[in-house]
């Protein structure tokens, strides 16, 4: 068996609007590259991080805490040294995080004679996202993962169901140069909601997901609605609802705010109204003195996986 692997660890879009810690899915294109070797001393060392300036002491990096949890879990008995590459910008939104975590496990099970599941993959990588966010949650680890959409159906037992694929869309992802750190972005979010919301939130949902087992377009389009977290963590974002015009007047069906922000994304039946989405609102934004990223992508039917 080879010592030695490289992988990439796609970019992701977690809550997709009307599922808030229960939806995500994977980004075509857009990811971090990892180096993984196996090495007989026990414990794990990050030996070379690019692209941002993160932690090199495993046990304050996120695919550290994420690579230690599995090798103490699974009681292994070899070490892991772990090279970082990060093309997702730290903080943007779009499960930068998620994609070292979820690499860590991936990279790891790359090693083992009787491969563990996804599922099991997911909650070692939830422990890593835990030192980037406050608490583990699985929206953007698990389509890292899994690869396409991901719903998780419950924590405790701990359920995560893949969904039918979404291949037929486009996706715009609109990323605004300002930083949200997600501890911050949860702070702000009410501990009640009206019951009248939650239900409607619940039936959203509920209409998403039937929506792609039965592909009814209209169903699809008139459930990414968000009542509960957008209108709260939309203040962090500069021109939230200029640019959600934007993505209306340029054809799109759906427009949000991916996982905690501040990166946005859409969805679009072709492609042209993804680009001409793109291209006004990265001129309204640098019309405003803001500068932004911007992709256009599919949502990715694959997870981590070996270069």
């Amino acid at each position: 068996m080879n010592n030695e692997v490289k992988i990439f660890c796609p970019a992701t879009v977690a809550n997709v609007n009307c599922g808030f810690d229960a939806l995500g899915f994977a980004l075509e294109g857009i990811g971090d590259e990892m180096v993984f070797r196996k090495v007989p001393q026990p414990g794990v060392v990050i030996t070379k991080i690019t692209g941002e300036d993160l932690p090199m002491e495993a046990t304050k990096n996120v695919a550290g805490v994420a690579a230690i949890a599995m090798l103490e879990g699974e009681a292994l008995d070899f070490g892991i040294e772990i090279e970082i590459h990060k093309k997702i910008r730290c903080g943007s939104g779009i499960g930068s995080s998620a994609a070292s975590a979820a690499g860590a496990v991936f990279g790891i099970n790359q090693f083992l004679k009787t491969p563990i599941s996804p599922l099991e993959l997911t909650h070692y990588a939830m422990k890593g996202e835990a030192l980037a966010s406050g608490h583990e949650h699985a929206d953007n680890v698990a389509p890292c993962l899994y690869g396409g959409t991901t719903l998780i159906t419950g924590y405790d037992p701990f359920r995560i169901t893949a969904l039918p694929p979404m291949d037929h869309l486009f996706v715009g992802i609109l990323h605004p140069h300002i930083k949200i750190a997600t501890k911050d972005a949860r702070a702000i979010l009410p501990k009640e909601v009206p019951l009248k919301d939650a239900i409607t939130q619940a039936q959203k949902l509920a209409g998403f997901v039937t929506s792609l087992y039965e592909w009814d377009k209209t169903l699809f389009a008139e459930s990414l609605q968000d009542l509960l977290i957008e209108p709260h963590r939309k203040q962090l974002i500069p021109h939230f609802d200029a640019i959600k015009e934007i993505s209306i007047a340029e054809g799109c069906i759906a427009f949000g705010i991916s996982g905690s922000g501040p990166s946005l994304f859409c969805f679009a039946f072709a492609k042209a109204h993804i680009d001409n989405y793109l291209a006004t609102s990265k001129t309204y934004y640098m019309s405003k003195g803001l500068e932004v990223d911007t992709y256009s992508s599919r949502v990715s039917g694959q997870g981590c996986y070996v270069l």
